[in-house]
């Protein structure tokens, strides 16, 4: 058996107070044997006596059964196994699963967790708490805490695995054909690609400025080695210059033939991508190519341990833009809560829902912890905690039981002499 937790020092208080109120107790008992010991032996010289020979009578008898009472609850009283005695040890675990049937009954049901709820501003409160920055980054602080631990629990290699498993199942099974042509068949039906025709010839003719140089033997180191050295040059030129107009004709013709040749390109590849299976395939085998087995699976690999550092980098660091922008957005959401009332209702409805619905599922289980907890503790142990729990008030029992007999004494004999004097 498991024992509960040492005494605190608030245990060490009570124990003191009730070690007082025990003697306080215990004296008031020895006070009526004194009373009644000294009453007993002189009411004969003094008549008057037998009252308060009577007093402590009744005080002694009152004393000794609360005593008994009080006692029996905890042990057996003067170590005589009296049956019906020790009761808190030897009920124990009944005890246990009383209250945890009685906190399950009269706590645990979703009317009564549901009007606390409704009564209390929970979003608001939430709110302005959530509001403080000092408050948002100790959230923030701890939430990073908390993903840091799962990102280095988690097994690269199980990462790995759903990576994989992901990009096959949503990046290569799936055909890539007719939704790129689907895709490239808006891009030219609204002349989207024109603007990237017009890119390609302005930076072709950018290069041909710059490089008229390297046009320099590109086709008269083909010709035939009797032509004349001044034909080569007139051939790279003519080349260099017609490459020129060409691309020139191009930047300023919206209708040039070439244009109009890649927009048919254009169409034709995006009808084949479509609707024509030889196309799909070879497109389909060319993904395959570059998405191989080895190759996904090192991707897969690359990317995980690149986000999985850089996360923990972030998560790491207070002043790190992960870390600021979270903060700032729990700082938005507390003052939203405090000022919205809309989102307040919101949220305290969701809050005493879910509260409900947890109560009303699993209350039977939370209340267990009662019992089960009380049935692991150390009979001695437990009947100690508790005893120094409420042991102390019990003390007055048997400080009224001892007043209280006293003057019950003294009134039953007051009216049995009055009835028989």
């Amino acid at each position: 058996m498991t024992s509960p937790v040492g005494p605190s020092p608030a245990d060490q208080e009570r124990r003191r107070a009730l070690r007082r109120m025990k003697g306080v107790a215990l004296g008031a008992l020895l006070f009526m044997a004194a009373l009644f010991a000294v009453s007993f032996a002189f009411q004969q010289e003094v008549p008057a006596l037998a009252y308060l020979r009577a007093a402590g009578e009744g005080g002694m008898v009152g004393a000794l059964a609360d005593w008994f009472a009080v006692t029996a609850l905890f042990r057996h009283p003067l170590g005589i196994p009296i049956p019906h005695t020790a009761i808190i040890p030897s009920r124990k675990d009944e005890i246990g699963r009383t209250l945890g049937e009685f906190v399950e009954t009269e706590f645990l049901r979703g009317d009564v967790v549901r009007t606390k709820l409704v009564e209390t501003p929970i979003a608001a409160r939430l709110g302005e708490w959530l509001g403080t920055p000092a408050h948002a980054e100790r959230v923030a602080a701890e939430a990073s805490v908390m993903a840091s631990s799962v990102l280095q629990a988690l097994s690269d290699d199980d990462v790995r695995d759903v990576i994989e498993e992901l990009a096959r199942e949503h990046l290569i099974a799936p055909e890539w054909g007719p939704p790129l042509g689907e895709w490239l068949q808006r891009i030219v039906d609204a002349g989207a690609h024109r603007g990237a025709v017009d890119l390609a010839a302005d930076s072709i003719a950018a290069w041909l400025a710059a490089n008229h140089r390297s046009f320099t033997g590109l086709v008269s180191r083909r010709l035939p080695s009797w032509v004349p050295s001044v034909a080569h040059r007139f051939v790279d030129d003519t080349v260099y210059n017609e490459a020129v107009k060409f691309v020139g004709a191009v930047q300023r013709d919206p209708r040039h033939p070439a244009r109009l040749a890649i927009d048919g390109y254009l169409e034709r590849l995006a009808a084949n991508l479509q609707h024509d299976p030889a196309t799909i395939g070879r497109f389909e085998d060319a993904k395959l190519a570059v998405f191989d087995s080895p190759r996904v699976r090192e991707l897969a690999g690359e990317a995980w341990a690149t986000a999985k550092a850089g996360l923990l980098r972030a998560l790491a660091d207070p002043e790190s833009g992960l870390r600021r922008r979270g903060v700032a957005a729990l700082v938005e959401v507390g003052e939203r809560m405090t000022t919205d009332a809309a989102l307040q209702r919101r949220v305290d409805s969701w809050v005493t829902d879910a509260a409900v619905f947890l109560v009303d599922r699993y209350r039977h289980d939370i209340a267990s912890i009662i019992t089960d907890t009380v049935e692991r503790w150390d009979p001695a142990e437990t009947t100690e905690k508790i005893e120094l729990m409420v042991g102390r008030d019990l003390q007055y029992i048997r400080l009224n039981g001892t007043i209280v007999g006293a003057l019950a004494g003294v009134a039953i004999f007051t009216v049995a002499h009055a009835l028989l004097g």
